[in-house]
């Protein structure tokens, strides 16, 4: 970058995402490019080829090659800082959580107290209730609709002794020891962990991340004055 070498270490456990990038890297895949998202204390995203050729005051994000990586959660591979993670589309149009073919982001996060990853434990299993119900209802919905009988109040009562039973079995989220130590120690972004593949760490230039991290951007979190980058591999 305009401000010096950040050096990243790419974890073996996930080989797809590590190969993927290195293959990228390889091809010059993303010399030229901008960080085209960055938000203070969040993350600093990059990786969309789109923006070789930035025009300004232009929304990026979208550009990629054709193809999705499957998700590879490792438990110990979590959103702490300086992590390095692949983005992806939602779980409404991708519930695999399977990454996107090129563009990735450095952790800023920040730091958190217990009692904050408590509050966000119960937002998190708050989460997961509300989609679990969603999916056994709209399961419950489509059976009915198969048999072409819709009854809106005996699905209401069905519902709620069928979902209690399924919601006893769920196991209950908890951060880990590892989590809480690390998040209340170093900081990060514990809530993207599991939903996003963390494939590789920061090991030189965390202070570059640190000052790109809160460069002033528009109201599409694209920094004002374009951050180029390019990425070549040191070290195999």
């Amino acid at each position: 970058t305009e401000k010096g070498e950040i050096i990243i270490k790419l974890y073996n456990e996930t080989p797809k995402h590590r190969d993927n990038i290195v293959k990228l890297a390889n091809e010059k895949y993303y010399d030229g490019q901008i960080f085209h998202r960055i938000i203070n204390n969040f993350v600093v995203q990059g990786g969309d080829p789109d923006t070789k050729n930035a025009k300004p005051d232009s929304l990026y994000g979208n550009g990629g090659p054709k193809y999705l990586i499957d998700a590879e959660f490792v438990d110990t591979l979590i959103h702490k800082r300086g992590a390095v993670g692949m983005a992806r589309e939602g779980d409404d149009v991708n519930p695999e959580k399977k990454s996107a073919g090129s563009q990735f982001y450095l952790v800023k996060g920040k730091l958190y107290t217990n009692e904050q990853l408590n509050e966000l434990e119960n937002k998190l299993a708050l989460r997961k209730k509300s989609a679990l119900y969603k999916k056994i209802f709209s399961e419950k919905l489509a059976n009915l609709k198969d048999q072409k009988k819709i009854d809106t109040i005996s699905i209401s009562l069905d519902m709620s002794i069928t979902f209690d039973s399924i919601w006893e079995k769920q196991p209950k989220f908890k951060f880990t020891d590892q989590q809480r130590r690390v998040y209340t120690t170093i900081g990060g972004i514990p809530h993207l962990d599991g939903n996003y593949t963390v494939f590789g760490e920061v090991i030189q230039g965390m202070d570059i991340v640190d000052d790109f991290s809160a460069v002033e951007t528009d109201k599409n979190d694209r920094p004002l004055k374009d951050i180029k980058f390019s990425i070549s591999v040191i070290n195999k």
